[in-house]
């Protein structure tokens, strides 16, 4: 089959397309801005890429154009594929489909961390020895890659089915399918990790979104699990629309019957069920949120009899996911870091996990080291000015914050102004970098947040302060 993926350069539509193509399908795609890295990873797979959305494409007469949710009527190639009755589906729908029949599909979902345990699952179930394929909406670490078919589906009926990791995100399918991508998947294992307000540019409020999990839900069997934040209310309210499946619930402060919780700090834990101690995670990570996404993914590979030890023995080696605390690189004393944090209580987790890392580090003889907070409201959530009043609470941890305002339709320097000098605003990356530039000493940490490129702000600083040590 030959496929044409229109935009095929975002981190899902990316990996779908090299799951196509190790399926041994024929693959083209096009995007606005064909851009690295995933432009660099499609080429290096044999898939040719095309700038722009020209009608002309229509001549490549594939036999299936498949539509990302970036595409909107309008569009001249897909007003084109419109009006010639040409054949075309979603990329989730495509996937399901082509991709996940016979497997086991293990869905991750939640506002937070669904990167990062979809990835930890993933290597729990590679260290257990099941192959699993998988599709990440980012790098891990331990793979390298963000997508792979893993074991193939037998053709006995008798055989089990292979895994498949896929993280569940539930922004809307496309503009002909306005619901969730994850109702696509029918997974036999959900994780639903936590749930608040966000994507305010596709939903009303909280309740819009909470329905869109409970439809997630609808579609897990009845010998499927359900592995559920015992913390989160919202998460509680989507059960209460109704539940068919297994329910595993994890997270819990206190001892609750046959309940998946942890004992210790983040970076050294024991996971209890109930009152049973069955196995210790001691690693790398660092954060709360951390200690819970280790927590569901050994949970939901418990549904496939992966015994709790064995997955806290993977986790010991679990190296994350780009953009996740990555260090960048230091200068000048200065360590700088990378993370995709943008929902204002993952900017509040993230600076509280690297809070947590400097500190236990620290010599209490020497002076506490400093973390400082670079961020620049970038997702449509954050750009419609939804939840700037959260923002000084994300902040609170952080010993100065910096914030990019380029873009923004608030006022981003009224919004900060309860946290006094604590924080300022530049208009562009270059004032932006000079602030840290001249704030910044020896031994500080900082942390840059954004779920796009930044302006390589990373590398800016980086350059910036070598060059001001000379």
């Amino acid at each position: 089959m030959h496929i044409h993926i229109l935009g095929i350069c975002g981190t899902f539509m990316g990996g779908l397309a090299a799951l196509a193509r190790e399926a041994g399908h024929r693959v083209t795609g096009c995007d606005a801005g064909v851009y690295p890295p995933m432009s660099d990873q499609l080429r290096a797979l044999g898939i040719e890429l095309i700038e722009g959305w020209g009608a002309d494409q229509l001549a490549l007469k594939p036999d299936l154009f498949v539509i990302g949710n970036v595409v909107s009527r309008g569009n001249p190639l897909m007003e084109a594929v419109l009006d010639a009755g040409a054949p075309y589906t979603s990329g989730p729908q495509w996937l399901a489909e082509h991709v996940l029949q016979g497997r086991h599909v293990l869905a991750v979902a939640g506002t937070h961390g669904k990167t990062t345990t979809t990835s930890m699952l993933a290597w729990v179930l590679e260290h257990a020895g099941l192959q699993p394929g998988f599709l990440v909406g980012g790098v891990p670490l331990n793979f390298g890659i963000s997508a792979r078919l893993g074991r193939p589906v037998s053709t006995h009926a008798s055989a089990p089915r292979p895994p498949f990791v896929i993280e569940a995100d539930e922004y809307d399918t496309a503009f002909f399918d306005k619901r969730s991508k994850f109702v696509h998947y029918r997974p036999r294992t959900a994780v639903l990790n936590n749930l608040e307000f966000d994507h305010a540019d596709i939903f009303d409020n909280l309740a819009a979104i909470e329905r869109q999990f409970h439809h997630l839900v609808r579609t897990v069997p009845a010998q499927g699990r359900l592995v559920v934040n015992a913390r989160d209310e919202s998460l509680q309210r989507v059960l209460g629309m109704g539940c068919w499946s297994e329910v595993v619930r994890f997270g819990a402060r206190r001892e609750t019957p046959g309940e998946w919780r942890t004992r210790g700090e983040p970076h050294a834990f024991d996971v209890l069920r109930g009152s049973l101690k069955i196995a210790r995670v001691e690693w790398a990570l660092a954060g709360e949120h951390n200690q819970l996404n280790a927590l569901a993914a050994i949970a939901a590979a418990d549904h496939l009899g992966v015994p709790a030890e064995v997955a806290a023995s993977a986790l010991a080696s679990f190296e994350n996911v780009r953009r996740r605390l990555e260090l960048r690189g230091s200068a000048a004393g200065i360590s700088v870091y990378d993370d995709f944090a943008h929902h204002p209580t993952a900017m509040h987790t993230t600076i509280n996990g690297l809070r947590r890392q400097v500190d236990a580090h620290w010599n209490p003889t020497q002076p506490r080291p400093r973390v400082l907070a670079v961020f620049e409201p970038r997702s449509n959530t954050m750009k419609l000015g939804t939840m700037k009043a959260q923002l000084p609470w994300a902040l609170e941890e952080a010993d100065l914050s910096f914030c990019h305002s380029g873009g923004l339709d608030w006022d981003a320097t009224q919004v900060l102004a309860p946290m006094g000098k604590l924080a300022m605003v530049g208009t562009s990356i270059d004032q932006l970098v000079a602030q840290v530039v001249a704030a910044a000493r020896p031994g500080d940490h900082v942390l840059c947040m954004s779920n796009g490129g930044f302006g390589n702000v990373h590398g800016r600083l980086l350059e910036a302060l070598a060059a001001q040590a000379r």
